[in-house]
């Protein structure tokens, strides 16, 4: 999300990773099962077959955030459909990646802290009893700044897309690109009225709907289809 191509679709960090190993192996194919604004028990009933199906040499799991930023949270149920799909997945492929997601730094994270924590640390348990991988980018000051942040204020932004292509590649054991984590300079001030510009747009355009669909039990990703349900080739385009 938020990081868009020319033609009006998304990019993200998963193509821009694809696109690096393709580039380094022969043969290389690439799904990407993930579908906006779903819930971890959806991902464990749509997606997990789907992704042992493939007997992938690399897969990336990332799912529960949607969860924990619902007012109503069963956070035990939330670790015990996580773990279970984890453990789904980790005899079917060679490397299984989790992550401790990125977090935009501000009140919502303040508000929400203590369960994001929990749950990453039971991540972090969950990697250690199924012999997963943990990409830590909740720990980065700097992909939190708000300015790795898209005016949902909810995804990350090309910039931010790109840190976590290169925090994924780095924990995979490959030789550094950039400085990922490199701290951004201190933020120009921003007048009074701008800020209150910003708040009144980012309520009207993304917090309003938001509240609406949580209000009427819909989701951003209802009825949209994977955009790679398949492993298949990475062309140059598809990272660039």
């Amino acid at each position: 999300m938020s990081d868009l191509l020319p033609d009006g679709t998304y990019r993200g960090w998963a193509d821009l990773l694809a696109a690096r190993l393709a580039a380094r192996q022969d043969g290389f194919r690439y799904a990407n099962l993930a579908v906006r604004g779903k819930l971890i028990g959806q991902i464990a009933a749509e997606q997990i077959d789907r992704a042992v199906a493939m007997e992938a040499d690399l897969v990336s799991l990332v799912g529960g955030p949607n969860d924990i930023l619902r007012p109503r949270c069963d956070i035990d149920r939330v670790c015990a459909t996580f773990e279970d799909a984890v453990a789904r997945l980790a005899p079917s492929c060679g490397t299984l990646l989790l992550f401790r997601s990125p977090a935009r730094r501000g009140p919502t994270l303040d508000r929400y802290r203590p369960r994001v924590e929990r749950f990453f640390d039971f991540i972090d348990e969950v990697a250690a009893r199924h012999g997963a991988t943990v990409v830590d980018v909740y720990s980065s000051e700097a992909v939190g700044d708000p300015r790795m942040w898209a005016e949902d204020r909810l995804h990350l932004n090309d910039e931010g897309h790109g840190r976590v292509a290169e925090a994924v590649w780095q924990r995979l054991g490959f030789p550094a690109e950039s400085d990922w984590n490199a701290p951004l300079p201190p933020p120009a001030p921003v007048p009074w009225a701008a800020r209150r510009r910003a708040d009144a747009h980012f309520t009207r355009v993304h917090l309003l709907p938001w509240v609406g669909r949580r209000l009427t039990g819909r989701s951003s990703g209802d009825g949209r289809p994977p955009k790679r349900p398949e492993l298949a080739p990475v062309a140059c385009a598809d990272g660039h």
